[in-house]
Order: C-alpha cells, then structure tokens, then sequence
C-alpha cells in the first residue's frame, strides 16, 4: 500500500476510536486518505485519537453521531460530505454484542444491537450513495464477522445483524455496479485488540487455566492458532478502497485463520 493510493479521498469509519475501526483509519491514513472518525468517548479521548491518526499527515475529524440515532447519522454524514467536499470511502465498522440464551435475551439488547450493527449501516449507506453516485466513484466497505456465514449458539442478535449485513451488502453492491461504486464486505474471526486482551486474565481465572490455555480457548474455532490483527483487517480494507479493486464488489472476505472454510 503506497502513501498515495487513497490521496485526496475522505473515508468515514464508524466505530473507529479503538480496535479493528482504528486500524482501518491508521492504514487509510497511512495511503492518503483524509479520515472522518466515530465512537462513543470522552470528548478527550477522542481527540486523542484523532492526534494520533493526524500524525500520518493527513486531514483528521470526529463525526459526532450515536449509531443508534438516524437523524444523528444523517447529519454527520451531511456535515462531513459539506466539510470534505464529499465522502469518498465508508465502512461501517461498529458494532456491540450480548450473548444470552434466545428464552433469556433482552428485548433492550436485541433492539440494540440490530441497530448498530446493521441498521446504522442502512442509514449511512443510504446518506452516502447519493454523493458517490453524482462523483461516480465510491467505496463501501462493511465489516461483518464469520458470525455473517456462521452461526454460534447464544448470539442470536449479532448472528442475525451480521448475516443481515452480508446480504445488504450483496444488494447494493449490485444497486451501484454500474455507477462506479463498489461495496464489499471483510469478516474477521477472533482478532487480537485491546479488548480481548484485556479479557483474557478474566477468563484465565474463571477457567483456572493461564492465559496462553485461555487464548487457545478463544481460538478454539480458528484452525490457523492465531489471532488475526487490526494491521491485517486495515491494509484489506484500505485495499478494496484503492482503484486496483474497482472490479471487486459484492464479495465477502474472510479473515479467520480458516474459521469458516471449515
């Protein structure tokens, strides 16, 4: 990925103040692109993070918006696509999970859920299309999970979303073909941030086993052994962004050390 392969577009990254979000916006940055971030911190912590992003040299804002509001959404796609001159590339990256049983989940999660992790996406998608079709270039890419193929026992709400996801994907993928748009998804398996590794003492000590026992647990469904990265998942996404995958669009990328070719 070179310095200058997504120069001059703006990319908005929901979800992008940690984890696999910040990831995507370090390597887009890296190759170029301008970087519109989002997510739920402190007003300092994030713009902590837009610092760090702005160090690649680009220009770096935070899009203000609860992903479970659409009128929230609406208005920060508005102000970025007035702010930047337009919104070249968008991902929708973020997502919440709770796992109960289906007799026991809470209809509040459920709710929630499906309107982070998939009805957020309509909603940006939908602001977003207009600009990249009057441009005639645009790239969507939705990060999904290998619970978008797969299915695991007690994540009804996220299953459904991520699946709900993929298939959203293929239809505007096949709604834009023709208006130099393309819209891909990337599904992860299990992948090494922060937040898994901040769990892994937790579930060392619940199973009282060490954290390299509790590791292979987590990663028990991923043949490879390992965690993928957010380097990984940002230098993929960062490539359906760039003009070499122009053909690519309404395909579905694992990236699960084997998880779902299982």
């Amino acid at each position: 990925m070179t310095a200058t392969m997504l120069k001059g577009k703006t990319a908005v990254i929901t979800g992008s103040t940690s984890g696999i979000g910040l990831g995507i916006a370090h390597a887009m940055a890296e190759a170029g692109a301008n970087i519109v971030l989002n997510g739920l911190g402190t007003a300092a912590e994030n713009a902590q993070v837009v610092d760090e992003v702005a160090r690649h040299g680009t220009k770096v804002a935070f899009g203000e918006a609860n992903m479970m509001k659409p009128d929230e959404i609406a208005a920060m796609m508005a102000k970025m696509e007035a702010d930047f001159g337009g919104v070249d590339i968008l991902v929708n990256n973020a997502g919440i999970q709770h796992v109960a049983p289906i007799e026991d989940f809470p209809a509040a999660k459920w709710d929630a859920i499906i309107a982070i992790n998939l009805s957020s996406s309509f909603h940006t998608i939908q602001a977003a299309v207009p600009g990249m079709k009057k441009r005639n270039w645009g790239r969507i890419i939705n990060i999904c999970s290998a619970h978008s193929l797969r299915a695991s026992t007690h994540k009804a709400a996220y299953v459904a979303a991520k699946h709900g996801l993929a298939g959203l994907t293929k239809v505007v993928a096949l709604e834009l073909a023709k208006e130099g748009v393309t819209c891909n998804a990337v599904s992860p398996g299990f992948v090494w941030t922060p937040l898994v590794e901040a769990q892994l003492p937790d579930i060392a000590k619940a199973e009282g086993i060490s954290i390299e026992e509790a590791k292979k647990k987590v990663l028990v469904r991923q043949p490879s052994g390992e965690f993928a990265t957010v380097d990984q998942i940002g230098a993929l996404a960062a490539f359906l962004a760039s003009e070499p995958a122009a053909a690519i669009t309404g395909a579905n990328y694992s990236i699960d050390g084997g998880w779902t070719a299982q």
